[in-house]
């Protein structure tokens, strides 16, 4: 049984075909969105901010599946607080919005069997020379099972060169300076009134 519109599979796509789509362009809409690429490319998430981006998308394919019906609104603020809480990134113009929308059409058109906006994204994601990102997911859980021999196998000075940016990293949580009291003449300690 073929629907109206073509897909190119000659019947209509399955299930799971319709859900690997939707996360490729879920996947893509992240990699694409400018602001998590300028995170990434300056290491404002760290010296794991590449993984970080992987992590991002996978957890925003999982919510997106835990909750069918989230809106663009919702999608757009877990999204623009993902990037304050993990990448320091305020972002103030239109683009999480944007990618939140992007997000929803293509869960709509997925869902009907449309992958032609994931395919142009696909090839324009190739043509720029990115990194296979339908392997990114099976790499990650490859990694955690072996992350000690992955670690020997890299340059030493990569390893180095990590430290030495952690060394100089700022900390990431606001240290209160400890209140000291005063003692007056007397000896008495001046009671002060905690700040709301």
């Amino acid at each position: 049984m073929s629907g109206p519109m073509d897909v190119g599979e000659g019947s209509a796509p399955s299930q799971e075909k319709c859900k690997a789509e939707f996360e490729l362009g879920v996947t893509l809409s992240l990699f694409f969105w400018p602001s998590l690429s300028l995170a990434v490319v300056n290491h404002w998430g760290g010296p794991d901010s590449k993984d970080k981006r992987e992590w991002f998308a996978q957890t925003t394919i999982d919510l997106l599946n835990e909750n069918p019906d989230a809106d663009l609104e919702w999608i757009e603020e877990f999204l623009l607080q993902v990037m304050l809480d993990e990448f320091e990134v305020n972002v103030d113009d239109e683009s999480g919005f944007e990618v939140a929308e992007q997000i929803l059409r293509l869960r709509k058109d997925c869902s009907k069997g449309d992958f032609r906006e994931v395919h142009t994204m696909k090839e324009k994601w190739d043509r720029k020379g990115g990194e296979d990102v339908g392997k990114l997911f099976e790499k990650k859980e490859r990694n955690e099972e072996d992350d000690e021999t992955d670690g020997s196998e890299e340059d030493s000075d990569d390893e180095e060169k990590e430290d030495v940016d952690m060394d100089e990293a700022p900390p990431l949580v606001m240290v209160k300076e400890p209140v000291i009291p005063e003692v007056d003449e007397d000896g008495f300690t001046k009671v002060t009134k905690k700040k709301r």
